[in-house]
């Protein structure tokens, strides 16, 4: 069976600085046409950043959506035209002032495929050289360093909450 659902009509009903939202009019396998609500973001990066001690780095920041503090690894959206490495070593730089000599790019997926055509690229960042944190005049963070075992204890204790950072911290420890 071909699962590709075509798009008969779309309607941008919100254009916004970060996302927009539209509604699509699709036709199903069997025939029928059903309506998709769709997020559009431009995409961003998320940055697993080991410094020469082995610790990993991480940010606290609030996330209105959630109302609550979330521990996350650094990451962002990608601005227009930015190259998702570019980004990765900007975010990196502006959230915790590290510079990244080594970046790798370990790979991209769709947090919410469901809804957002957003697509994350996740990077392996080593070789950190310590600077100053330049954060965005709205952006309010801080900055700590955790040891494998102390991650491992914080995922157990379900103390990391945010899906992009428990994959890339996965990724690193299995």
């Amino acid at each position: 069976m071909n699962l590709n659902e075509p798009t008969k009509n779309s309607n941008t009903i919100f254009s916004g600085r970060i996302i927009n939202l539209r509604i699509d009019d699709v036709v199903l396998p069997n025939g029928k046409v059903a309506k998709r609500e769709i997020v559009e973001h431009g995409g961003g990066v998320s940055i697993l950043a080991i410094n020469k001690d082995g610790k990993i780095i991480m940010v606290k920041q609030y996330r209105k959506p959630a109302e609550k503090v979330l521990l996350e690894i650094p990451a962002g959206k990608l601005n227009i035209g930015e190259k998702p490495d570019e980004c990765a070593k900007r975010e990196l730089m502006e959230e915790t002032g590290y510079i990244a000599k080594e970046l790798k790019h370990l790979f991209s997926f769709y947090p919410s495929p469901g809804f957002s055509t957003e697509v994350l690229h996740l990077y392996l960042a080593n070789d950190l050289e310590k600077g100053t944190p330049h954060t965005d005049p709205d952006e309010f963070l801080n900055v700590y360093e955790y040891s494998v075992d102390e991650i491992k204890e914080m995922i157990e204790n379900g103390l990391i909450e945010d899906a992009k950072t428990l994959i890339a911290l996965l990724y690193y420890i299995k």
